[in-house]
């Protein structure tokens, strides 16, 4: 059973859901807001949405069926907010190691994934931040939502719903590990084409190869092979 809660305004998404975890007993509970005032992205980074038009969304999940390791959970829940959005953009979008979605050039989603205990259950708390309507970015060369990478205006509520409804559903039935690492890599950003790094504050060139099952990106430099752990890297596009 899942359920969709929301509110008109909230800090954070992730942080909030937690309060109806206290009274519900459901696998997959969801809260959403359309003004998200302190968003937090992956690793400390800062989310800012613009008020009504863009999601933010948490998922809460029960762990107990979960038989997966947080790495390739972490890849699961990427390839379905991938395919998701794809679907909707009739546009091949692609998932930018670790768990951001593009989509023709542009970051349209931020994944942050945290593993939290409440009232006795673990719970991956899946967050979302999805840039729907927005037509303006400043100085955020790199940013797009589905208005400006498809040309379609969303109907915010429907679409909330009809996410809610695909992730829970598909959560309902993980893949072995092997597909959802093939999955990964076959829709991969900028897998297998020459690209320009940052590393150690550092350019230079390489070729993304793969990411592995342990959370690593395997980039082919001018040296060879290397290994790469989240914030070790950063890709400039």
């Amino acid at each position: 059973m899942s359920q969709l809660f929301s509110l008109k305004e909230c800090s954070s998404t992730n942080d909030e859901i937690s309060k109806f975890l206290l009274y519900e007993n459901s696998d997959f509970i969801g809260l959403h807001t359309f003004n998200q005032t302190k968003g937090r992205g992956q690793y400390g980074n800062v989310w800012t949405p613009t008020a009504g038009k863009n999601l933010a969304y948490t998922l809460a999940v029960n762990t107990q069926n979960i038989l997966c390791s947080d790495f390739i959970f972490n890849y699961y829940t990427a390839i379905i907010v991938r395919d998701f959005l794809a679907n909707l953009a009739d546009n091949d979008a692609k998932i930018k190691w670790p768990n951001d979605i593009i989509l023709k050039g542009k970051k349209i989603v931020g994944i942050l994934i945290e593993k939290k205990k409440i009232n006795q259950n673990n719970y991956f708390i899946i967050g979302t931040g999805i840039n729907v309507l927005q037509d303006k970015f400043e100085e955020i060369s790199n940013a797009g939502s589905l208005l400006t990478q498809t040309g379609k205006a969303f109907d915010l509520e429907d679409f909330t719903l009809n996410y809610h409804e695909f992730l829970s559903e598909k959560l309902k039935n993980i893949p072995n590990d092997q597909e959802i690492l093939e999955r990964f890599n076959d829709n991969l950003f900028r897998k297998d084409t020459i690209s320009v790094f940052e590393i150690d504050k550092q350019r230079q060139n390489g070729i993304i190869r793969k990411a592995d099952d342990k959370g690593n990106l395997w980039i082919e430099l001018e040296d060879g092979m290397h290994s790469f752990y989240h914030k070790e890297v950063k890709l400039l596009y």
